[in-house]
């Protein structure tokens, strides 16, 4: 293999490893860190809008077609609250530096 073809591999390598982006494993769930962030989004606009909230035991945010996909399934949790909590918990910072171990993909 030549120098330029290694050089090549490597790069490859690299942006690969960079377009398959960071996720979090909570609880038999996978989810991306940028849908985490896409839900903290979601769930700040629902806290703006002056109106009125459903009522149920899930979340209001389960209930918006911009949640994204690889978050649906929590929805049909009976945790889906207390799971959302933790994902935005261990979405932090932490997560993006990959210090915490649920995340993974760094």
């Amino acid at each position: 293999m030549s120098r330029s073809q290694l050089w090549a591999a490597v790069v490859l390598l690299l942006l690969l490893q960079s377009a398959q982006g960071v996720y979090i494993k909570y609880h038999g769930f996978q989810v991306q860190l940028e849908s985490v962030k896409k839900l903290n989004e979601l769930e700040e606009k629902e806290m703006s809008n002056p109106q009125p909230r459903r009522s149920g035991l899930l979340p209001a945010v389960c209930h918006n077609p911009a949640l994204p996909l690889d978050l649906q399934p929590v929805c049909a949790s009976q945790e889906a609250a207390s799971t959302f909590k933790a994902l935005r918990t261990i979405a932090t910072d932490e997560c993006e530096l990959c210090i915490n171990v649920a995340c993974t993909g760094c």
